[in-house]
């Protein structure tokens, strides 16, 4: 009803001004005097009449198309006010408009100038007299329906819509206010789909139409010659058309347009969908009038500041793996996923959740008939290629022979960046790892940390970066692509090897005040003080991270920096970095991780040895690989390669016997002893006295202590156990009187003790130690050896018969733990704890 009403007010409004101008408007003037009089007197609704006839006569004679405009929607706006308050208004009007219907001329002279579509008759300059034939007359009831239509199959987003229902619906529903609600995220991940497909879904909510606007093309038209604002000036141009403004009568500053604007929309419920939005200025203009209206805008940015006039704003995030198949679903068929599960997921999973990649990657298999999910997502593996792959050649839009592909999309976000925003995304893109904190933005770029942080809240804004609750930052895999693209475009050659460089000193630096918090005294080969006098430790300070938690949390990012400072041959930088981080991994053994770090570690000391050209360069490179293998049989032996970790100890201890470093002998043979305990137990001990006695001859304690540990333990091995309990208890206790106490060795020395306790059959002895071994071990956060510990708890209680009351807790924490660190043994325990009550 309303829109007919308002529908009726308009063809009311543009009749009355006809007939101002023609020969019939002093006998229309008197039957349109009776039709107002319905809310004011005779008298004042034709002063009302002669007036705007006056006032219409001068527009026209001045040539004033913006005034002539502003009459007729002064009218339309009064018109309507009428019909609305008396319902017996609307038959009259429409009687007296087919009444008048042959009265109105649309050919109108003035000046001599002829501005209708017939030109017979009228004096034309030249004195040709010709016919245009009369173009049909536009349906002015006819509401707009601009938004384009989704011609794909529209995916998942059910809380999305939901919420952007609620917010852009709201006022529609109530018809009062108006609604903005900004749509932001990053390119290709279905702002504008969403947008469209809630467009289609509230037609209902908004019964005078619903407008749309491409900022993307404005910019591009904008870009081949326009002035700064014309975007938003033809913007609005767009909507006036829409809203039956023409040409001759469209105002030619941007604020006359932005007030016809508001006039025009004052009585209509509208929806604006303002599509790729680049800032707030583009939308203000373009917010209507009219009561229960709203405004839809899609951005790559933020938009905050539209939050003061009082925006809603959601952030579209790419799908989950369950989304993204469901598009797959949608684009393949069901039984295509289906045939190929693990490479749909895997498609999925490379695609970052993108939908526009994830629709690329679809298209691909759709038109492709010899193209699989498994070749597809094979070829989307190397990282170097992906983006290309993710491109379809052809026709873009109506332009032949553009690319449609993710790089283009993230490409036109990417040129509105400011200079130095785009330098360090491009910087960015050559970083290791796709999360990262300020500080390690502020090495990429070679900036200062206020300044990273300046520039990360405009890539942030830009919605190329994610800013996380825990002030960190990540790039989607697919933006961090485009942007190491671009910075193999744009910067010079030697700049990514000297932004790794920066990097992996960077993390060097952390990783060795990490190591250095959770033990001082430790071996340790690289001699880090020169780098280390100059920087801040932040783990010193009381209000700074757990050195624990942060190598952990950075454990993926150490290894990813380990890989690329390798692949630029920064081996001074590469074994260092790799020995500090093995801190974390003598408390979490996450094994595959440990070992390609301690792998990267030995070849960048095994290629520094064979480039040294000094005696000390030698030296310290033949003690950095001696080390590093060392260590690297730990991993090894736990991961079953146990035939390699031999290999790698004789290795090892080849190079430490050429070095006067009793040190690093002492820890070899301790090393070597653990290996021998696997494969000849019998000569485990000689190892372990060996190690010992080195550890003493140089003064080391703990390291003597560690060692008589092992050595303990290799006795129990050999039922020894007297002296085995004996050298053990030794142990626990030089582990824990020390300057500078080891609780967590000296709790494996009290599970050692436990166990000798249990070969002399005193059962209670041996639970009460090993469970005080568990108890310092998960405080320790030792969890490989908590759960060895609790493993034993298990075969004690099973053995015995006795403590069944707590088996199954003791087997499924051992499960977790042993899991969690990728130790193999967790399938074999959790078969056992499977099997427990059957």
């Amino acid at each position: 009803m309303e829109a007919e009403l308002a529908a009726l007010a308009a063809s009311g409004a543009t009749t009355l001004v006809g007939l101002m101008i023609s020969d019939s408007w002093t006998s229309a003037k008197e039957r349109l005097t009776r039709f107002l009089a319905r809310r004011r007197s005779a008298g004042e609704a034709e002063e009302e009449l002669q007036a705007a006839s006056e006032e219409l006569a001068r527009a026209r004679a001045s040539g004033d198309t913006a005034a002539e405009e502003e009459i007729e929607a002064d009218w339309r706006q009064r018109l309507l006010v009428v019909l609305r308050e008396e319902p017996a208004a609307a038959a009259e009007l429409r009687s007296l408009l087919a009444e008048w219907a042959g009265h109105v001329s649309h050919t109108v002279i003035s000046g001599g100038v002829n501005h209708g579509p017939a030109f017979q008759g009228a004096q034309i300059h030249g004195g040709i007299t010709f016919n245009v034939p009369a173009m049909p007359t536009a349906d002015e009831t006819a509401r707009p329906d601009q938004v384009p239509v989704l011609t794909v199959p529209f995916s998942n987003r059910r809380r999305e819509l939901s919420l952007l229902d609620a917010m852009c619906g709201a006022a529609a529903r109530r018809q009062s206010g108006v609604d903005v609600t900004v749509v932001g995220g990053l390119p290709g991940v279905g702002k504008s789909a969403m947008a469209r497909r809630w467009a289609s879904m509230s037609r209902q909510l908004f019964p005078d139409g619903q407008l749309y606007v491409d900022f993307a093309a404005l910019r591009d038209q904008a870009a081949t010659g326009g002035t700064v604002g014309a975007d938003v000036s033809e913007a609005l141009a767009m909507v006036l058309r829409s809203l039956k403004v023409s040409d001759a009568g469209m105002p030619s500053s941007l604020a006359e347009r932005t007030n016809l604007f508001r006039s025009r929309s004052a009585d209509q419920r509208l929806l604006l969908v303002l599509d790729d939005v680049s800032q707030p200025a583009q939308v203000r203009p373009l917010i209507p009038k009219g009561p229960g209206s709203a405004v839809l805008v899609t951005s790559h940015g933020k938009l905050g500041e539209l939050v003061l006039d009082g925006a809603q704003l959601i952030s579209l995030e790419p799908l989950d793996p369950e989304g993204g198949l469901a598009l797959l679903v949608d684009r393949c068929g069901e039984d295509a996923v289906a045939a190929e599960r693990a490479a749909a997921e895997r498609l999925v999973e490379l695609c970052g959740g993108l939908p526009v990649a994830l629709q690329i990657a679809a298209a691909h298999l759709i038109t492709d008939d010899g193209l699989t999910m498994t070749s597809l997502s094979e070829e989307l593996e190397d990282e170097a290629d992906r983006l290309a792959a993710l491109s379809l050649p052809g026709f873009h839009g109506s332009i032949p022979g553009e690319e449609y592909s993710v790089s283009a999309l993230l490409g036109s976000s990417y040129r509105l960046l400011p200079p130095d925003a785009a330098r360090l995304y491009r910087l960015l893109g050559w970083l290791p790892t796709g999360t990262f904190d300020a500080g390690v933005a502020a090495v990429a770029g070679d900036l200062d940390t206020p300044s990273a942080k300046r520039l990360l809240r405009t890539l942030v804004t830009a919605s190329f970066v994610e800013a996380g609750r825990d002030g960190r930052y990540r790039m989607h895999d697919l933006v961090r692509l485009h942007a190491r693209e671009r910075a193999a475009e744009e910067e010079p050659p030697t700049e990514e090897e000297a932004m790794t460089r920066r990097v992996a000193t960077h993390y060097l630096v952390l990783a060795a005040f990490a190591d250095r918090a959770l033990r001082k005294e430790r071996l340790r080969i690289a001699d880090l003080s020169p780098l280390l006098r100059t920087a801040g430790d932040p783990f010193a300070v009381g209000t700074g991270p757990s050195p624990l938690e942060w190598l952990d949390a950075e454990r993926h990012a150490i290894l990813a920096v380990l890989r690329a400072a390798s692949r630029h041959r920064l081996h001074s930088l590469v074994w260092p970095l790799a020995e500090a981080f093995t801190a974390l991994f003598l408390r979490h053994r996450y094994l595959e991780a440990w070992k390609e770090s301690l792998e990267l570690g030995v070849a960048s000391a095994a290629a520094l040895a064979e480039s040294a050209e000094t005696a000390n360069g030698i030296a310290e490179a033949a003690q950095a690989e001696a080390r590093l293998r060392s260590l690297l049989s730990r991993p090894l032996m736990d991961l079953g390669e146990t035939d390699r970790a031999g290999r790698e100890l004789r290795t090892a201890a080849a190079r430490a016997e050429v070095t006067d470093h009793l040190t690093l002998r002492a820890s070899v043979q301790e090393f070597l002893g653990r290996y021998l305990d696997r494969v000849d137990p019998a000569q485990a001990v000689p190892a372990y006295r060996r190690s010992y006695e080195l550890n003493k001859e140089a003064g080391q304690g703990r390291g003597a202590a560690i060692a008589a540990y092992f050595l303990g333990c290799a006795l129990e091995t050999r039922g020894e156990y007297a002296e085995a309990l004996e050298t053990l208890r030794m142990a626990h206790h030089d582990l824990l009187v020390r300057e500078e106490p080891d609780p967590r060795m000296a709790a494996r020395a009290m599970a050692a003790i436990g166990v000798v306790h249990d070969h002399l059959g005193a059962t209670a002895e041996a639970v009460r130690a090993l469970r005080e071994a568990v108890r310092v071990l998960e405080e320790e956060k030792a969890t490989h050896y908590e759960a060895e510990a609790l493993v034993t708890l298990v075969d004690i209680a099973e053995r015995t018969g006795s403590y069944q009351d707590s088996v199954r807790g003791w087997l499924t924490r051992a499960v977790a733990l042993h899991e969690a660190n990728g130790n193999p043994v967790a399938e074999d325990l959790r078969r056992r704890l499977e099997n427990l009550g059957r």
